[in-house]
C-alpha cells in the first residue's frame, strides 16, 4: 500500500481537503493525524495560584463535621 499525504482542515468535525484528492468517489482511506500540541492560553501566574490554593487552610475549627448541618436551620 502506497502512502500519499493530503492536507485538510477540520471544520465542524469533518476533514475538508485543502486541495482536490486524486481518488475515485467511494475510495476508502485511512486518516492518520499527528499529535498536535495546543498552547495553553492560561494566566501566566496560574502555577503560583494553584500552589497557593493547594495549601492547607488552618481555620481553628477542629471538627468541621460537627457544623455540617448549620446552614440548614
Amino acid at each position: 500500500m502506497s502512502k500519499t499525504n493530503y492536507r485538510a482542515i477540520i471544520q465542524n468535525g469533518v476533514a475538508v481537503p485543502v486541495e482536490p484528492f486524486d481518488l475515485a468517489d467511494g475510495t476508502e482511506v485511512v486518516v492518520s493525524v499527528p499529535a498536535v500540541e495546543v498552547e495553553s492560553e492560561t494566566d501566566p501566574n496560574q502555577k503560583e495560584i494553584f500552589e497557593i490554593l493547594s495549601r492547607r487552610h488552618i481555620s481553628g475549627q477542629t471538627d468541621t463535621a460537627a457544623r455540617h448541618n448549620e446552614h440548614q436551620s
